[in-house]
């Protein structure tokens, strides 16, 4: 019993420095919207890092596995931070629930309810006042990156997401976000290692594995997500009148797996599915149609024949 207790107590020490939930809380003075820069520092060291491919190079293992992870973790942002944690377009089991939740937070996106209950505020709110990221209100550069850096929008807002905060996995992974990321820089560094040392080949170093996996894959992961924020709502086209200025765009489409058809989505936010049109590349949709094919997510919600209908005639695919 000692044991347990001390063990627990040496648990909660080393975890303490990597308590979002708590340095979120602490009291502060001035203006809640001011920039939080002891969390921008590792933002902008980890852009930096990108800097040392000029150092290790490349391969084409390292940059594939970038290019791959890249996907992985798109796909769990978009199919189950958004789509599922945000709206609940689909079910699942509490296993797979808690799987790509963790897989998520690979994407140092912050935890799953804290992505969750700031996109519901901003669904809420969709470009008025209220809304925590909209570019027309405060332009660019705040609706691309600088609201989840600042002071006001550290909090996790549980009350947004009363339906997942009575897990305890989902709120440990949230509170504790930088957990996942910390060990996953090792994780990939072995997985270089040990392909530098048994198939030097392949001309793969564990530095160049974790440069490409972890810093390039991550910001590039990075920009593309913020553009739906930033972009999505200034540049494509509008098949649908929403009370926002959200548009549909087939590049963002394509780079975020179907996240571009932001208006679309805007006009009907339950749907599993985003692309519309037939030639609307919804690639997050077509990953859930294979994981509902194998049992292991079910009832996607589909776009209702009525919704489609409302919309203008087809328009060509555009940026």
């Amino acid at each position: 019993m000692n044991t347990a207790r001390t063990l627990r107590a040496v648990g909660a020490s080393v975890l303490a420095p990597l308590d979002s939930w708590a340095k979120a809380e602490r009291p502060f003075q001035g203006d809640a919207r001011r920039i939080e820069w002891r969390r921008i520092v590792p933002f902008v060291a980890l852009h930096l890092s990108c800097l040392l491919v000029l150092v290790v190079g490349w391969s084409p293992v390292a940059v594939g596995f970038a290019v791959a992870f890249y996907g992985l973790r798109m796909f769990a942002i978009t199919a189950f931070y958004h789509r599922y944690f945000s709206h609940r377009s689909f079910r699942t089991s509490r296993p797979v629930q808690f799987a790509f939740a963790l897989l998520g937070a690979t994407a140092i996106q912050r935890g799953p309810l804290w992505w969750a209950a700031h996109h519901r505020i901003h669904h809420r709110h969709s470009d008025q006042e209220g809304d925590t990221h909209s570019p027309a209100r405060e332009g660019f550069w705040w609706s691309h990156m600088g609201w989840f850096l600042s002071r006001e929008n550290l909090r996790t807002r549980v009350e947004n997401v009363g339906d997942f905060v009575k897990y305890p996995e989902l709120r440990w992974l949230d509170r504790y976000d930088m957990v996942v990321p910390l060990l996953l820089i090792p994780v990939l560094y072995g997985m270089g290692w040990a392909l530098e040392t048994w198939a030097p080949g392949l001309g793969t170093t564990a530095f160049q594995f974790l440069v490409w996996g972890f810093s390039v894959s991550t910001v590039a992961l990075y920009h593309c997500t913020f553009s739906i924020n930033s972009l999505a709502h200034r540049f494509g086209t509008r098949s649908y009148e929403t009370k926002d200025d959200s548009r549909n765009s087939f590049l963002l489409s394509l780079l975020t797996f179907g996240e571009g058809w932001h208006n679309n989505h805007h006009h009907y936010p339950g749907s599993a599915r985003m692309g519309f049109r037939w030639w609307q590349i919804d690639v997050s949709y077509w990953g859930l149609r294979s994981l509902a094919a194998l049992g292991l997510v079910w009832d996607l919600r589909p776009v209702p024949a009525r919704i489609t209908a409302k919309a203008d005639q087809p328009k060509e695919p555009q940026a």
